[in-house]
């Protein structure tokens, strides 16, 4: 069984960083990528970022380009996401998720792992609060 852990969530001020990070424990398993999704309070759970490994890609959505930076180990199936400038609306849970390359999914066409049916493991989630 595999289990992600999620780490480095807190309370912080409008402008300060926050550096989250994620270890996957268990059995071996190898990913094609992991990310970062995040759910407010009364809203639907967003994609943050995710990393590739085939190509060393990232992808981030909009509201966070410029300010998160994700990075990570495919070897070590960690991830981490740097969160710098962080804003009110940046608060929410924030959940570390991967996807197995047991599953044998594929991502055809855009928007690769930007969904959440393309990550089969997914973290306890830890809560991030920046207040104004």
């Amino acid at each position: 069984q595999v289990q992600l852990a999620e780490s480095g969530g807190g309370l912080v001020q409008a402008g300060d960083s926050l550096r989250l990070s994620c270890t996957a424990s268990g059995q071996t398993f190898s990913t094609n990528a992991m990310g970062w999704f995040r759910q407010a309070p009364g809203k639907e759970r967003e994609f943050v970022a995710a990393f590739i490994w085939s190509g060393g890609r990232p992808t981030y959505t909009s509201s966070v380009k410029g300010r998160f930076t994700i990075s990570g180990d495919n070897a070590q199936n960690t991830v981490h996401l740097q969160m710098d400038s962080l804003k009110p609306e940046d608060t929410a849970f924030y959940y570390c998720v991967a996807d197995s390359t047991d599953r044998g999914y594929t991502c055809l066409g855009y928007g690769c792992y930007t969904r959440s049916y393309e990550f089969d493991y997914w973290g306890q989630g830890t809560q991030v609060t920046v207040s104004s």
